[in-house]
């Protein structure tokens, strides 16, 4: 069954939503991603993948032996009509602890990459130092970024290919000061 196909049907909704919730479960166990008392900011940038994990981790949060809590947080980084008030409105429909965070990097970006060069490294490396000063902000103790494993794999391989080098993107990461932890429960 394709996943559209899940989607469409409640049973394999259903059990496509478990499946994810038990892999995430059990990541989580293995690299001990929670804690009891943690307050974890899940960062949704509105793509899929956040969406999921939100979703992900509300379910765990529901049924799971340790108490931890779930801050929501958005970087709205200045991009032209990007539609903020979109995910505003599903957070507050759905009832999640959710902040939005108005930080214009889009102009920094644009002022120093070039015209046709990918703005993603840049981009990425303020969409994180925003995350790790907001982290500290609301006293979260992780960070709950929505990478899976297929986007392990994929960052493995480009660094191999294109950076020759063996370097991963591992499912619990410590920041250098060791003030911050970034977890990806869904590795």
């Amino acid at each position: 069954m394709t996943l559209a196909a899940a989607v469409r049907d409640k049973n394999g909704a259903e059990a496509l939503e478990k499946r994810l919730t038990r892999a995430a479960g059990r990541a989580i166990a293995d690299f001990e991603m929670i804690e009891a008392g943690d307050r974890v900011l899940v960062a949704v940038s509105g793509g899929k993948d956040s969406y999921t994990l939100l979703h992900v981790l509300r379910a765990l949060q529901r049924k799971a032996a340790v108490p931890f809590e779930l801050k929501v947080v958005n970087i709205d980084q200045g991009h032209p009509g990007y539609p903020g008030h979109l995910l505003r409105e599903y957070m507050a429909r759905e009832g999640y602890d959710f902040t939005m965070i108005d930080e214009d990097t889009y102009s920094i970006v644009k002022k120093l990459v070039p015209e046709g060069k990918t703005m993603c490294s840049l981009c990425s490396r303020l969409r994180r130092g925003i995350l790790y000063r907001v982290a500290g902000e609301l006293g979260a103790t992780k960070i709950a970024l929505g990478h899976h494993r297929d986007d392990m794999v994929v960052t493995l391989l480009l660094n191999m290919f294109f950076g020759s080098r063996l370097k991963g993107m591992p499912p619990k990461l410590v920041s250098d000061d060791g003030r911050h932890v970034v977890i990806r429960p869904l590795a």
